[in-house]
């Protein structure tokens, strides 16, 4: 649970609204820490982290200057949760920005578990939902109309673990309220980037291979769109079926032929050279990466508006023609659902 919990409420300065900064944590009883904890982690389910970067020094992002003072000196958390709440108030630079309460908190690292870091969470909510309060003390009983923070979805919140300091820690980060402006939270507040571990490796893997199969591969080979299902479907029950990616494997496995698995090697160069990324040929491969963009490698054959056919198995089963009526697709089929 919290070591430590301060709350800060931050306006939108564009807007001409303040920066109210606590100046002492908060003190839950045991029943409020476990309603706040659940509030705060339970949109955590992506295995995606992110780490802090600069331009310059790293020393110089403020969110991890800050994050470090508190894990070197957890003394410092109150005026480093200052920090952190202003920070996010000059960070605001769009009037449709929504004020809210920023919550920093602090958990100390469980010594009866070895695996255990310390940890600071980053919470920020800013939908206001109306509810009901019931006045019963006398008959007869009062109605009155108030706001307050709902509990089904945090607005925005960031974990910060404890690990590889020098490298920018790893993060967590969320946000469900983009209110028109995406950059305000990842890069004006944050500024993270994907961490390079095996949920990046695996995403980039098969971000990469789609696109080699869908854009690259039929303007070099003849190919059909039956064959690009087969090789989008061959692909994905790799990532399914093995617990770690090899990518000389990988090639023989599901692009077989030669002079296509020297296409998609310079083709992974070129992706990897325009968006300055490196993506590894070995690593340990992500089971929640590979869940996340399996929804991406539909196999559809669209025909015309008439019709669509959803490959899902054996490549073997479908055969191409032509007749007097027209260009057709013959599929092969033992039962009926």
């Amino acid at each position: 649970m919290f070591s430590k919990l301060i709350v800060h409420r931050i306006g939108n300065k564009i807007n001409g609204e303040a920066l109210n900064l606590a100046t002492s944590p908060l003190e839950l009883d045991e029943g409020m820490d476990e309603t706040l904890m659940d509030f705060f982690m339970k949109g955590f389910k992506s295995d995606e982290q992110f780490q802090f970067y600069s331009d310059s020094y790293l020393e110089h992002n403020a969110v991890y200057s800050a994050a470090n003072q508190i894990f070197k000196d957890p003394s410092s958390f109150v005026e480093s949760s200052e920090l952190i709440a202003t920070h996010l108030f000059e960070a605001a630079q769009n009037p449709r920005i929504q004020g809210g309460d920023l919550f920093v908190c602090y958990f100390e690292r469980d010594q009866e578990d070895e695996t255990s870091v310390a940890k600071i969470g980053i919470f920020k909510t800013e939908n206001k939902l109306p509810f009901l309060k019931i006045h019963s003390l006398e008959e007869p009983f009062e109605l009155e109309k108030d706001y307050g923070i709902g509990l089904t979805k945090l607005d925005k919140g960031c974990v910060i673990y404890n690990v590889d300091s020098e490298l920018g820690y790893a993060v967590s980060v969320l946000d469900q309220n983009k209110n028109g402006d995406e950059y305000y939270w990842f890069e004006d507040f944050l500024k993270v980037k994907q961490r390079s571990d095996a949920y990046f490796h695996t995403q980039e893997t098969l971000s990469v291979y789609k696109d080699f199969v869908t854009k690259q591969l039929p303007q070099e080979f003849e190919i059909s769109k039956a064959d690009q299902a087969d090789f989008l479907n061959k692909s994905i029950s790799f990532f399914k079926d093995r617990e770690e990616f090899v990518f000389e494997d990988f090639t023989a496995t599901v692009l077989e032929d030669q002079n296509v698995i020297e296409s998609f090697v310079n083709f992974k160069t070129d992706y990897e050279q325009d968006l300055q990324v490196s993506i590894a040929e070995d690593f340990v491969i992500n089971e929640s990466a590979v869940k996340k963009n399996a929804r991406y490698f539909k196999s559809v054959i669209k025909l015309d508006k008439n019709f669509h056919i959803y490959v899902h198995g054996d490549r073997k089963l479908i055969e191409t023609g032509q007749d007097e009526k027209g260009k057709y697709y013959r599929l092969y089929f033992e039962e009926e659902k």
